[in-house]
């Protein structure tokens, strides 16, 4: 049996690759942590780390393995904040897990803001977590709602999803680019511009999947720079150095040093969707699902998230 209290001093050692810095973290003597540590991987069977003059490393295997402890200790946590607020009588408040677009769309503030209108003083825990990280929580019934940009697999045996948005993505330039004049831009002005790529969130193939739906359109991008996330991108076009595809949640209020065209041609956008668990615990949870459900409506959906849902809605009204 996993001793939790032994994971957090493999972490904090993990993250320092300092025995002497993570006893001060946490606040014990340095001896004893090296003992725990020890145990730990006597109790695995494995070796952790490479231990280097006055230096340790993570070995492979314990890169692998501090992981899954992050992973698991963040469930565990999640679980004593649930048990809790179930001891004190409370409904059980909502765990939700999200990705930064369910914010900057409005459609996660929005159904928050309706739910303390509703359900003053109700608790919520808000997780910012990778799609992989959001559906184990859902299955393991630490998380009550999911906001994902890609919904889990149609045959999944648990996990029900809806479509919640389609942010679509626009051209974002300097002010002073000469095609800032143009009020219509086509593919073949974007060829070999220089480009800046934002990263799709938990998406290791991104970058082949932004150049694949460039050349589709009929151009090939030059990129120059890579953003990890749409504001770094904002400002890096602001300062002159190459164009953007950014989702319109994003580009409201933009400053003057940015133009922003739409791209009737470019048909690419940056998808939201709500998952959930098949079974329904507890009242608030179904309530709280159909809040979020709701916020589409204010959020530009399109035909094919419409229609998705549609599809989605008969299938789980089978499941009931």
């Amino acid at each position: 049996m996993l001793d939790l209290r032994q994971l957090r001093y493999f972490i904090a050692v993990a993250e320092t690759e300092h025995v002497g810095r993570a006893a001060e973290q946490l606040h014990i003597s340095q001896s004893p942590l090296s003992r725990q540590i020890a145990q730990l991987e006597k109790n695995l069977g494995l070796v952790l780390f490479e231990r280097i003059q006055q230096r340790i490393r993570l070995t492979r295997d314990g890169t692998v393995f501090l992981s899954e402890a992050r992973a698991l200790l963040r469930h565990a946590d999640r679980l004593e904040n649930l048990g809790r607020r179930l001891g004190r009588g409370e409904e059980g408040g909502l765990c939700i897990g999200y990705v930064a677009d369910a914010m900057h769309t409005g459609v996660l503030p929005g159904a928050l803001r309706r739910l303390q209108e509703e359900r003053p003083g109700i608790h919520v825990a808000l997780y910012s977590m990778s799609a992989a990280e959001q559906f184990e929580g859902l299955r393991q019934r630490s998380l009550d709602i999911a906001l994902v940009r890609e919904p889990p697999d149609r045959d999944d045996p648990v996990l029900r999803a809806a479509p919640l948005l389609e942010d679509p993505l626009l051209l974002v330039l300097p002010a002073g680019h000469p095609l800032a004049a143009r009020e219509t831009v086509t593919a073949q002005d974007l060829d070999g511009q220089p480009w800046i790529a934002v990263e799709g969130e938990g998406d290791p193939a991104w970058r082949d999947a932004f150049v694949a739906s460039c050349v589709a359109s009929g151009f090939t991008p030059d990129i120059r720079l890579d953003a990890a996330e749409p504001l770094t991108a904002l400002g890096l076009v602001a300062s002159g150095l190459g164009l953007a595809l950014v989702q319109r949640s994003m580009v409201r209020g933009t400053t003057d040093a940015l133009v922003v065209r739409e791209l009737p041609w470019h048909q690419a956008c940056v998808h939201l969707w709500a998952v959930w668990h098949h079974v329904d615990l507890r009242p608030v949870v179904a309530s709280f699902r159909e809040t979020v459900l709701e916020e589409r409506n204010a959020s530009g959906r399109g035909p094919t998230a419409r229609r998705e849902d549609r599809e989605g809605a008969a299938a789980g009204e089978s499941d009931r």
